[in-house]
């Protein structure tokens, strides 16, 4: 179940970057974090139009966090990027480029390579305070390198390392999405507003979705979005492991082809950062 439904919600989460890549493209780059971007894409009907398939694919992933785990889920909307890539091509009314293509292929491989290897379990429902804590120091000091890289650099450099702050924001994001659904199915609505989860993540979510449409204006959809992609699953399953106390089978060779995994989706990273800018 929860598989289905993640890669339902990354059919979806696709669609909708598709569409909101293309209206921030049409605006003046802005700097990073600026609100001002929001305020002028809400002028634009495909900005607000992608919102649909983005509730939707929200939906899926709320539901799909409630059975499996965050390691499992998170990864599974990488298979989404496939989908992304050529309905901005058709959006700018052109073909997708190999290249993009060819990047998005080997990051798929290499996190389907690690999450096969390393066999996601189930942990605790909510993480302790002191887990949170260490989630915003660890999270917080590369989010804040990230935006100071960002603030320095142009086209797809400075989209990846936007895309690198976005992923981070989503992952969190994703984690506090988890432990909402969880207290709205134990506890209902007087448990989620009783505590500090939902407004921690309206706060992290609403600086997910600047630095996302930032992230958006800078050249092909490739660079970011697989920035993003790679971003969210690779620290959810760190969030899962160290706050969750979710398990990764290391085992015989699985250790291996899990740290192999992981340099393939570094090298991921730095192809993207070479993506052409139009």
């Amino acid at each position: 179940m929860a598989i289905l439904l993640g890669l339902g919600s990354a059919v979806f989460f696709a669609l909708s970057s598709a569409m909101e890549q293309h209206a921030a493209k049409q605006e003046r780059p802005t700097r990073t974090l600026d609100p001002r971007l929001l305020v002028r894409l809400l002028r634009r009907p495909l900005w607000l139009f992608g919102w649909v398939p983005d509730a939707i694919g929200t939906v899926l992933q709320a539901i799909a966090l409630r059975f499996g785990a965050l390691a499992l889920v998170e990864p599974l909307l990488l298979s989404g990027v496939f989908m992304a890539i050529p309905l901005e091509a058709a959006l700018e009314r052109r073909r997708p480029h190999r290249k993009d293509l060819v990047v998005v292929a080997i990051g798929v491989i290499g996190l389907t390579a690690f999450l096969t290897a390393g066999r996601p379990s189930h942990g605790v429902a909510v993480p302790s305070t002191s887990a949170w804590l260490g989630v915003a120091a660890g999270v917080g000091l590369v989010f804040a390198a990230c935006l100071v890289a960002a603030w320095r650099l142009q086209d797809a450099r400075r989209g990846i390392m936007l895309g690198l702050a976005t992923g981070l924001l989503y992952a969190v994001a994703a984690a506090l999405l988890k432990v909402v659904t969880t207290e709205l199915s134990s506890e209902g609505l007087r448990g989620i507003f009783g505590n500090w989860h939902l407004y921690a993540l309206l706060v992290v979510g609403a600086g997910a979705l600047t630095l996302n449409q930032n992230a958006y204006q800078g050249g092909p959809i490739a660079a970011p979005l697989t920035t993003i992609a790679l971003v969210d699953p690779v620290t959810s399953v760190v969030i899962g492991v160290t706050a969750f106390h979710e398990q990764l089978a290391t085992d015989g060779p699985r250790l291996l082809i899990q740290v192999v995994s992981a340099l393939v989706m570094v090298v991921v990273l730095a192809l993207a950062s070479t993506t052409r800018s139009q």
